[in-house]
């Protein structure tokens, strides 16, 4: 019997994966880096707005204002992309239905957040040029 023992070789276990929660962490990291995307733009931007003084033109003042309301719904992004990693206040769901609901709700605001901070920087570049 302790011939048998000698033999026997212990067998490694395998890991199991969780396959939505590793999509769900693939979407979080993908809407993080979209996320630093789209802010650095706005902060390229906004820069560009001021470092020209343009910001103190008719057109000028109507892009801040453009650029203010991207970069609030950029807060909100910030608080769903939070929300979604378990970094917030609130925890993340768990429903897939509510998970799809807010990735919605996050690209739509990071599309509208991207076509507010082109608006700016195609309207900054004709002022530039007048």
């Amino acid at each position: 019997m302790s011939k048998r023992r000698a033999t026997l070789k212990a067998v490694p276990v395998a890991e199991v994966v969780n396959l939505h929660d590793a999509r769900h962490s693939r979407r979080v990291d993908a809407s993080r880096a979209r996320l630093d995307r789209v802010l650095k733009g706005n902060k390229r931007a906004v820069t560009r707005l001021f470092s020209t003084g343009l910001m103190f033109t008719k057109h000028g003042t109507r892009a801040g204002r453009d650029l203010l309301l991207a970069h609030e719904h950029l807060l909100r992004v910030v608080s769903l992309v939070n929300r979604l990693g378990n970094e917030g206040d609130v925890p993340a769901p768990r429903r897939a239905e509510e998970l799809d609901a807010i990735f919605v709700e996050l690209d739509t605001l990071l599309d509208r957040t991207s076509e507010l901070t082109e608006h700016t920087a195609n309207l900054l570049e004709e002022l530039g040029k007048d």
